[in-house]
């Protein structure tokens, strides 16, 4: 998806808006016993007869169709817009693309809203839709705006912690996260003043209440340290690791009890850290003798990707260069044999790794910093990211679900609501984070400094790590 507006879909929806809701509210979250009926008769293609993949009406005349007999159909009739039935996207014939409208956006929440059985819900970046949050000085709810700065704080930079004062603030606007504190459905097991979970819920009624001075994670620092004594002292510290650092310590304190003597991650744990950000990536070794895989697959709290030229491979200028890149099946060559279980010998072998379970917050690790027997380097490369990305690309393939008569195909897309950037030397510099606030306003967080930016800033900038939030969220 473009994420640049659609120039004809403005002049559409000045006339037809009501048309698209419609249409949306009969065919994607209708629950009506008639309706029902009808889409069992007409959800089909036209031409071909067949129940999809990916079935689309027009918009102009009412023809449902697959992606190919479609695209046939508007391009003899020269109709230009089209709704995919499954989810309510708009397809833009002259743009050839999916196309993004508030106004769209705004009609599927009202449908969806009325509907008493919506199989899905859109992530909407909009104060209205998050919870009513509790201010822990008032016994009254507070409703967020959608223009509202609440929510929004710096923090003070006590000697090389802005690589800490990034992280924080993603965690702090990461929708579902926020949602859970908000909620109260933290059960500290802990005494008072030990929990690290507690911590940050306090955090969070810190950033919505109705004060702007920045923040002194002093308590946060400390507890951190006694958890990672690797990031202990006064020196400039990797984000990414404080990250990764911060995740398991919260994963170990809100995890089930019972669980605590197992090892990590060796049960499916239910624990709202794991909910969020904990996924699956699948490593297939194929033996190039007898073809036999030997598959393992992995817990990941996010992806890194290599950035530089591998030998025979293009210099990555993109997160789908790096995406395809990271899922690209790699030779092993002679040096690497692996020991086949079905030729009882080593063999040389093909590697290649996709994504087996995609979680909800999505991370990627540009990995800019390359150590080697010279000292450390940074590459400074631009990479693009999109404001959207669909993962279904590099999945694996038996755990993507097709669509059927009877469901619908998995949504895999994804939302960027933050970046963090670093400036600087590879052992020194500065982090910044760029987060998504309320609808689609953009702030720069630079410590104790709060701006406003814009997505073409965000887009525009060095990322380092990558955050994306899944756009389309099941309901339990």
């Amino acid at each position: 998806m473009d994420k640049k507006p659609c120039p004809h879909v403005r002049s559409y929806l000045r006339n037809h808006l009501r048309t698209y809701s419609r249409l949306h509210e009969l065919f994607v979250v209708s629950s009506e016993p008639e309706m029902k009926i009808i889409k069992k008769r007409e959800a089909f293609c036209h031409l071909c007869k067949q129940p999809g993949p990916r079935l689309h009406i027009c918009m102009e005349c009412v023809y449902i169709g697959c992606s190919e007999h479609l695209t046939r159909h508007t391009t003899r009739v020269s109709h230009n817009f089209a709704m995919e039935l499954s989810y309510g996207q708009m397809f833009c014939v002259r743009c050839e693309d999916y196309v993004y409208d508030m106004r769209l956006d705004q009609a599927a929440l009202s449908n969806a809203l009325r509907s008493k059985n919506c199989p899905k819900r859109v992530l909407h970046w909009s104060a209205g839709l998050e919870p009513q949050l509790v201010d822990g000085s008032l016994p009254k709810r507070i409703r967020i705006t959608p223009k509202s700065t609440r929510g929004l704080r710096g923090l003070v930079n006590f000697g090389n912690t802005c690589f800490m004062n990034c992280i924080i603030q993603i965690l702090v606007h990461t929708p579902l996260l926020r949602e859970y504190f908000f909620s109260d459905r933290h059960k500290c097991q802990l005494p008072p003043g030990s929990c690290l979970v507690c911590e940050l819920g306090r955090l969070f009624q810190e950033f919505f209440k109705e004060q702007t001075d920045p923040l002194v994670l002093n308590k946060l620092v400390y507890m951190t340290w006694i958890r990672a004594k690797e990031l202990a002292g006064d020196e400039q510290q990797d984000a990414h690791h404080f990250f990764i650092a911060t995740l398991e310590a919260l994963h170990q304190e809100c995890r089930d009890p019972s669980l605590a003597d197992q090892p990590q991650h060796a049960t499916k744990c239910s624990c709202i850290i794991d909910q969020i950000f904990s996924g699956q990536v699948q490593s297939d070794v194929v033996c190039k003798c007898c073809k036999g895989v030997s598959t393992k697959v992995d817990p990941l709290w996010d992806i890194s990707l290599e950035l530089g030229q591998r030998m025979g491979d293009p210099c990555q200028s993109s997160l789908i260069d790096c995406l395809e890149r990271f899922t690209s099946t790699e030779h092993l060559g002679e040096v690497n044999l692996f020991m086949c279980s079905t030729c009882k010998s080593y063999q040389e072998s093909t590697k290649q790794l996709t994504v087996k379970t995609l979680p909800i917050v999505l991370c990627f690790h540009l990995r800019r910093i390359k150590v080697n027997k010279d000292g450390n380097k940074k590459i400074e490369t631009k990479i693009a990211f999109p404001e959207m990305l669909d993962m279904t690309p590099y999945m694996t393939p038996d755990s993507i679900r097709k669509p059927s008569a009877e469901t619908s195909p998995d949504d895999n897309r994804y939302s960027l609501f933050a970046v963090v950037t670093h400036f600087g030397g590879p052992c020194t510099g500065h982090y910044i984070a760029y987060v998504r606030h309320q609808l689609d306003f953009w702030y720069k967080c630079d410590d104790h400094r709060i701006v406003a930016s814009s997505l073409e800033q965000v887009l525009g900038a060095e990322g380092y790590l990558l955050f994306y939030h899944k756009h389309m969220l099941g309901y339990e």
